[in-house]
């Protein structure tokens, strides 16, 4: 009888040190994934702030195009709406000058 005792005694704490090893173990790999999660977490955060860049650059020069291509077509129409003949530019020109020197 005292044999079947120390036998459970020595397996209970057997399986003392198993379900403390399987702990361990278990905190180790949980701990692994956490810091493999976080590295992954940075890994697209900066992936994502280097595609927004270059989103931001490109809408930012295809606005710049934009700009510059409508300025270019507003100062055609404008071209094409004030154009003097040589008479009235002679004209406009008397005036200037007389406005100028009095």
């Amino acid at each position: 009888m005292h044999e079947v005792i120390q036998k459970v005694i020595a397996t209970e704490a057997e399986a003392k040190r198993m379900v403390q090893a399987a702990r361990s173990e278990a905190e180790l790999i949980l701990s692994a994934a956490q810091k493999r999660a976080q590295e992954m977490t940075r890994a697209a955060r900066q992936e994502v702030q280097i595609e927004s860049g270059k989103i931001l650059a490109a809408a930012t020069a295809a606005a710049e195009g934009d700009q510059q291509t409508r300025l270019a077509t507003v100062a055609g129409e404008i071209e094409n709406q004030v154009h003097l003949d040589a008479a009235a530019r002679q004209r406009v020109g008397a005036a200037v000058v007389r406005c100028v020197c009095g």
